[in-house]
């Protein structure tokens, strides 16, 4: 593909429940670092929240609770947008147009829908089946070039592509008539297109955290038993109890890679320590290979207690001020509709909604 779209990154994370190590290690401590690259926009999804049943008290109070994550974390809301997609409108009305750009047989493939409607699915919510198509709106309404993702959201991204290119295939010649977009090669087709194909970006030696209970499960902010998971606003003595107590095997380290195989719980703790201390997993197996757990897991939790405990500091004393949270919010959302806006403006013309 040949285009001459501005780099732009657009990330998005869902306000339900609390933050843990995972979301910290697979998303955020990598938004961090992505400022210093590219333009970028931070979005609290409140509406992908509604999808599944929320408690609107409860919803309130995770959206700033992201956001008090994202500020601990060092992301910078002068230099960069922070917001919650609630408050730019522009998601919604270009996630109706890709409604109608999407096919049913796109939507019906998406594994997410089927693991969270389970085997109920005709009573999950429609909001739940177009929640990709509500994605795609996120991502490109900031006509963004790149996207940070986790392997379980591959698949939305590559719908978001195949969404951006029906539209700038069905819609090539108005865009070049209003004198929008660029051209674009995708495939053998020569389009003017509007809308890039949005790359992914998957950085860093751990995309995926794995529950401290189960190394086949992903950390996850749902699982019943807060003992799988490091939420981000756990104390210093909450991180070194869950590590010690983390589930392990009675084998003591290998020293290669390959003696990892088979070993789920190991490579889960050999990975969090390689995320955390910014090496290879190689690098930490080289160092700890023949040693016992009893002698890793202490070294696993000053890691993480250094890494961490700073930023749930910081999370606490933000959340103690909810109306400095909300300024930042209402703040980004103005900026973010200062993008957003000029973009569903375009829509509205390309797909003849305005004149």
């Amino acid at each position: 593909m040949t285009d001459t779209f501005s780099e732009r990154v657009f990330s998005g994370v869902q306000p339900t429940g609390n933050l843990t190590l995972g979301n910290y290690l697979g998303a955020i401590k990598n938004f961090v670092a992505m400022q210093e690259r590219y333009d970028c926009v931070y979005c609290v999804v409140d509406m992908h929240a509604i999808t599944l049943p929320q408690d609107p008290k409860a919803l309130v109070d995770a959206t700033r609770s992201v956001t008090a994550a994202f500020l601990a974390s060092g992301i910078d809301p002068t230099r960069h947008i922070v917001f919650n997609q609630s408050r730019v409108h522009q998601h919604a009305e270009l996630a109706w147009v890709f409604n109608c750009v999407a096919r049913m047989g796109w939507l019906n493939r998406m594994t997410q829908f089927k693991e969270k409607a389970g085997k109920d699915r005709e009573n999950a919510s429609a909001g739940l089946f177009v929640y990709p198509a509500l994605m795609a709106a996120d991502i490109l309404v900031y006509r963004a070039t790149h996207v940070p993702v986790g392997e379980d959201q591959k698949q939305h991204l590559e719908l978001t592509r195949d969404i951006a290119q029906k539209f700038n295939n069905d819609f090539s010649d108005r865009i070049a008539e209003l004198g929008l977009g660029v051209p674009m090669e995708v495939g053998r087709e020569r389009v003017h297109g509007y809308f890039p194909l949005t790359e992914p970006v998957i950085e860093g030696p751990a995309t995926r955290i794995m529950s401290l209970r189960d190394g086949t499960k992903k950390m996850s902010k749902s699982d019943p038993s807060d003992m799988s998971r490091i939420n981000l606003t756990d104390t210093a003595d909450d991180i070194a109890r869950k590590i010690r107590k983390a589930k392990t095997d009675p084998e003591p380290l290998p020293s290669e890679m390959d003696g990892l195989e088979g070993r789920p719980e190991a490579a889960n703790l050999v990975g969090i320590f390689a995320a955390l201390s910014g090496r290879t997993r190689q690098d930490v197996l080289s160092e700890f290979g023949g040693r016992a757990f009893s002698e890793f897991k202490p070294a696993l939790s000053d890691l993480a207690v250094e890494a961490l405990d700073p930023v749930a500091g910081e999370m606490r004393r933000l959340l103690a001020d909810p109306a400095y949270i909300d300024g930042v919010l209402a703040g980004g959302a103005d900026k973010a509709t200062a993008i957003a806006g000029p973009v569903m403006d375009d829509v509205k013309r390309i797909v003849g909604l305005s004149a």
